[in-house]
């Protein structure tokens, strides 16, 4: 299990591709265990997120990786799509947890508008992350892989908006 998180670490350093991951039935059960995990774990730990906005995200990541299966299925890659989602589910688990790492050990230290935005950055991470996975399925330059990252992600937050109209209109 060590393993397989340091291999995610390197992913998401931009070290590593999804290709680093085995194929195993069994490790992507592991995965989206923790992706829901640390969903549920990072709803919980944030005053600002209840159980609408955990089914919400959960709904928009499910959409993001349809999202994702479907760019690698016409790309003619249906043989690395496993690894791909384990890396995508992976990466975005791990990066959550840091997150809910950042705003808990940094609130007491820093003010509230220097975590947010330091926390914020980190789950904007995601998306050079997830463009470098797809990017490494699908054999192309890392900005292709950037560029469908930014659309899942736009396409994403325009799915939560409509799931969540509270996030749409200033409160």
């Amino acid at each position: 299990m060590l393993a397989l998180i340091e291999t995610l670490f390197e992913i998401i350093r931009l070290r590593k591709g999804p290709d680093a991951i085995p194929h195993s039935a069994f490790l992507l059960a592991v995965i989206v265990v923790l992706w829901l995990s640390t969903g549920l774990l990072m709803t919980v730990l944030t005053a600002e997120l209840d159980e609408q906005d955990f089914a919400i995200g959960t709904l928009t990541g499910i959409a993001g990786l349809l999202c994702y299966t479907a760019i690698v299925v016409i790309s003619g890659k249906r043989a690395r799509l496993m690894q791909t989602v384990m890396a995508l589910l992976g990466c975005g688990a791990l990066i959550s947890l840091m997150f809910v790492a950042g705003d808990v050990f940094l609130t007491p230290f820093l003010s509230e508008n220097l975590t947010n935005f330091i926390v914020t950055l980190i789950l904007l991470w995601t998306v050079p992350v997830e463009g470098h996975i797809i990017s490494r399925t699908l054999d192309r330059h890392w900005y292709i892989g950037v560029a469908i990252a930014m659309a899942v992600f736009v396409f994403q937050l325009i799915l939560y908006s409509v799931m969540d109209p509270v996030t749409a209109t200033p409160g």
